[in-house]
């Protein structure tokens, strides 16, 4: 799961510093006043989140499958316990 994390978070940054060059460049127009900041990171989100559901797919799979082991080893123990309680 924390592999997944990192590696979404570095699309992003990867994203940012390319959009930030873009601006900087005069490619991409700036924002408003003071926003320039805000909008390369809500572009950087747009842009980030359609490429880290298509180039992370294995690893969201392998971290969802992880998940779901752990939830479900978590109610096999909860199970267990109230079997127990009953016993007594």
């Amino acid at each position: 799961m924390l592999r997944y994390t990192l590696m979404r978070l570095g699309i992003f940054a990867g994203c940012f510093l390319a959009l930030w060059g873009l601006v900087y460049v005069g490619v991409l127009p700036r924002g408003l006043g003071d926003s320039n900041l805000l909008w390369v990171l809500v572009l950087s989100i747009v842009v980030s989140a359609p490429l880290s559901f298509v180039l992370l797919r294995k690893v969201r799979d392998e971290a969802s499958a992880e998940v779901v082991a752990r939830v479900d080893r978590a109610k096999g123990r909860l199970e267990a316990n109230r079997s127990q309680e009953d016993a007594l």
